[in-house]
């Protein structure tokens, strides 16, 4: 029977086509919102994953690392003290509020950062020749896609918080979750922020080790020698503190529950659409199937034959779905839009598709209830 399955396939595969579309268009919605789900709520984190540090501190029980408050300076003497420690740097974040040229307001955060070329923050996404312009007084660093938002463009002045300031550059990748993105020099970010306390204090910490497998051991250490003289900070590694972060925008906001919802809306519909498809051409070969219960297929045989069917239309419907979202989160990077995939997400999209084809081949055997041999006396 499983050589009949094929030829019919492919032999009648017009009648098979409306299926196979369905299931395709299905896996490219499932893989489509993967991705975007992966972009947007990995971006939260972008602070993190775009920076080479190994471990952050910051105020106790931050959420996400866009909510951090201020801690003492003396933090980074506790860290510089550990052996381990082999660079430390501090961060600023500011919330403040952005005018353009042409007058209008944006909120912004403001990250003030080390503009030497060998700092941490941002060394992912940042060259070093353009990590060392931030040295200039008021010099901004934007998100090539924020522009339009910010209306400005390369070599433009605008004001953040009644500060003049300056584009010095741009660059991609900048965007996150949380809102626009402005890069500045630390110098420039606590001469923006006008409070006298941001000099003896910042929003992180970043720590970069000897031994990047030795951080959770090297956190454990320094909550031991930790003083009250240090005043309230906490230590993450970048990888928890990466995955905190969107977690918390992924369930902690409500979000979540609304893509799982979707999702799941997206699967249901598409089974449906998937299996009534498949049993209408089941139901279209009743007279076949009929046939070949009548020269000796027993039911199970026929029901194998129909599963087999779903598993081809499965199949070339994955197909079909891996080309157009390779295609169709290709053109969303190009144009800047928050997307991603990993392969352990890939492989889940794979296996909702793979099950879908088998829930439209269980549904699809019904149609064999009119594949009586008693049809062909008609």
């Amino acid at each position: 029977m499983t050589a009949v399955a094929r030829k019919t396939l492919w032999r009648e595969w017009p009648r098979f086509f409306p299926s196979i579309m369905a299931t395709g268009f299905a896996g490219l919605l499932l893989i489509a919102q993967a991705g975007l789900v992966l972009g947007i709520f990995g971006s939260a984190a972008i602070y993190v994953t775009a920076t080479s540090g190994d471990i952050w501190a910051g105020y106790p029980g931050t959420q996400s690392v866009n909510l951090g408050r201020n801690i003492s300076n003396d933090v980074e003497m506790l860290l510089r003290m550990n052996p381990e420690v082999s660079h430390v740097e501090p961060m600023l974040w500011l919330d403040s509020d952005w005018r353009g040229p042409q007058g209008g307001g944006v909120s912004i955060s403001v990250n003030g950062i080390n503009p030497h070329a060998g700092g941490l923050m941002f060394s992912h996404l940042l060259r070093p020749a353009v990590r060392e312009q931030l040295m200039q007084p008021g010099a901004v660093i934007v998100d090539r896609a924020d522009l339009d938002e910010l209306s400005v463009k390369l070599g433009d002045h605008a004001w953040i918080d009644h500060h003049l300031v300056h584009v010095i550059a741009t660059i991609s990748g900048l965007r996150a979750l949380g809102g626009v993105n402005v890069l500045t020099s630390l110098d420039t970010a606590r001469w923006i922020s006008a409070d006298p306390m941001n000099l003896q204090r910042s929003t992180y910490f970043i720590a970069r080790l000897k031994h990047p497998e030795l951080a959770q051991a090297v956190i454990d250490q320094l909550q031991r020698d930790k003083h009250d003289t240090f005043g309230p900070f906490q230590l993450w590694t970048a990888h928890d503190f990466a995955r905190q972060s969107q977690l918390f925008w992924l369930f902690d906001t409500g979000a979540g529950v609304a893509v799982v919802f979707l999702a799941a809306i997206v699967f249901l519909v598409s089974a449906i659409i998937s299996s009534q498809s498949l049993m209408a051409v089941v139901i279209g070969s009743s007279r076949e199937y009929a046939t070949l219960n009548a020269l000796g297929a027993g039911m199970s045989a026929l029901r194998w034959m129909v599963f087999e069917q779903a598993m081809w239309v499965g199949g070339l419907g994955l197909l079909l779905s891996g080309l157009l979202s390779a295609l169709l989160l290709g053109v969303a990077h190009s144009r800047d839009v928050p997307v991603d995939m990993t392969v352990a997400t890939a492989l889940v999209c794979v296996m909702l598709v793979l099950l879908l084809a088998v829930v439209s081949g269980l549904f699809a055997m019904r149609g064999l209830m009119r594949a009586d041999p008693a049809l062909l006396l008609r």
